[in-house]
């Protein structure tokens, strides 16, 4: 089945020095970018992560310190990559939790002020979880029957989700070729910021999702512990997530 779109919808996947959002780097990228007509284009890119990748992370993608010791940084694409995803929706493998954060982690250190707050965001780990409960190279055999021959390759993976995608469209006929839809039913939780440190609550209220204030409103913390915004902007939390504690905070004013 091919995709009914509004927006131009793009797959993509990383291969990381690791997979800490605050502290990890990402090595390399891959997108297709579907456009509403059915046309695509794709390309990847491979970045030197400024620090050393890990023997345990390039036993998983293969990508060693020499392959990229002579690759750009990724504040010298950043700009380029962020025109690539302008007025996107956004598609990945277990994307929602780990790809998007760190992914926004990276435009933040390189400056790029890249806004995604209108854009939907399709995990196809979550819809593949919901039905079936395995990982990509079975849900690629399961929906494509095709072995996943270079699993942990960022370009493999990037067509191995979007040719899982539309099999599960295939297969499902309550799920709905509707990118909100599919934006809605691969939600976990209704974050606020891209990490799931704050979600909102039924009420559609802020509350801190972690810690000894779990489940309190972010303001009502705010204002009976002032010290613990101090805590987080000084802790190992992703610069979205102190982004959107600071706005908070700053509306409250």
């Amino acid at each position: 089945m091919e995709l009914n779109l509004k927006n131009p919808l793009i797959f993509f996947d990383l291969e990381t020095t690791g997979v800490n959002l605050t502290k990890d780097r990402i090595i390399e990228i891959s997108y297709i970018k579907v456009m509403p007509n059915g046309k695509e284009e794709s390309q990847t890119f491979r970045f030197n992560p400024g620090i050393p990748i890990p023997p345990e992370s390039t036993a998983i993608h293969h990508i060693t310190d020499e392959d990229v010791k002579d690759k750009p940084l990724f504040k010298d694409k950043a700009k380029e990559l962020a025109r690539v995803f302008e007025g996107c929706d956004i598609a990945g493998f277990n994307s929602n939790k780990f790809d998007i954060p760190l992914l926004m982690e990276e435009f933040m250190r390189a400056g790029v002020d890249f806004d995604i707050s209108k854009r939907k965001f399709v995990d196809v780990q979550t819809i593949f979880h919901k039905m079936e409960q395995r990982t990509l190279v079975a849900a690629y055999k399961f929906y494509c029957g095709k072995d996943l021959e270079n699993a942990h390759s960022a370009n493999d993976d990037t067509r191995a989700t979007y040719e899982v995608l539309k099999a599960q469209l295939d297969r499902y006929s309550n799920l709905e070729n509707d990118v909100d839809f599919l934006s809605k039913f691969s939600m976990q939780n209704r974050n606020v910021d891209l990490a799931g440190r704050i979600v909102w609550n039924d009420n559609d209220v802020e509350v801190f999702n972690f810690g000894k204030y779990k489940g309190k409103p972010v303001e009502d913390v705010l204002r009976t512990d002032p010290g613990y915004y101090g805590w987080m902007l000084q802790g190992d939390f992703p610069l979205n997530t102190k982004s959107v504690l600071t706005k908070i905070k700053l509306r409250m004013k």
